[in-house]
């Protein structure tokens, strides 16, 4: 498997990088992280599930047998890679 193929095994899948994305401005609830991204709560768990498993994020308890989602070091490693992205997309769009 080539580097690229592997990373894009961890962040390519639909919903991914959207959840990097919004966490890369701090912890999030799993409610917040789907009203705010319209994400299906089956995608959503999915996902959240994924991006642990892959070192990514992880999650944070919380009060109220709630739990919190953050970026690892990992995670926050991809910061530049998701910058480049979104200025690639506003530049087509």
């Amino acid at each position: 498997m080539s580097d690229l193929s592997a990373a894009l095994a961890v962040v390519g899948p639909r919903w991914a990088l959207l959840i990097i994305d919004r966490l890369m401005e701090g912890a999030q609830r799993y409610g917040d992280l789907q009203r705010d991204l319209g994400v299906p709560t089956n995608m959503l768990a999915t996902r959240l599930r994924e991006l642990e498993a892959a070192g990514v994020l992880t999650r944070l308890p919380l009060r109220h047998n709630t739990r919190a989602y953050a970026l690892t070091d990992r995670g926050r490693e991809l910061h530049a890679a998701i910058d480049a992205l979104a200025r690639w997309g506003a530049a087509i769009g």
